[in-house]
């Protein structure tokens, strides 16, 4: 299985375009930090991820708040076909608290 859910805050976002099927698409860069435990040790993990919304997602996407925490739940695929880079691509998100969003444990 291929999910992936995280909770990360948008740091940057290009315009919503069209391919050239006419699919609106936003990319995007999130930015997730959180203390995870790993054999018993807390561990900070922090990291960039490319992503994007592509369909019905990208215009509710296009229009959330830069900055804002967001729980995000999609799949990584290739960038493109050749490609060995990964990106998120986002199916559903939601606003995420102060609170939950920096308390988060892995668990």
């Amino acid at each position: 299985m291929n999910q992936l859910q995280v909770t990360a805050i948008i740091a940057e976002r290009e315009i919503l375009r069209y391919t050239p099927a006419g699919l609106p698409i936003v990319n995007a860069v999130l930015q997730h930090s959180s203390q995870q435990m790993e054999a018993g040790i807390a561990r900070l993990t922090e990291f960039e991820l490319a992503a994007l919304a592509a369909g019905e997602i990208s215009g509710r996407f296009s229009q959330a708040s830069l900055g804002g925490v967001y729980q995000f739940t999609g799949f990584l695929a290739r960038k493109s076909r050749n490609s060995k880079s990964l990106v998120f691509h986002i199916i559903d998100f939601s606003a995420v608290t102060l609170t939950s969003a920096f308390t988060d444990t892995g668990a």
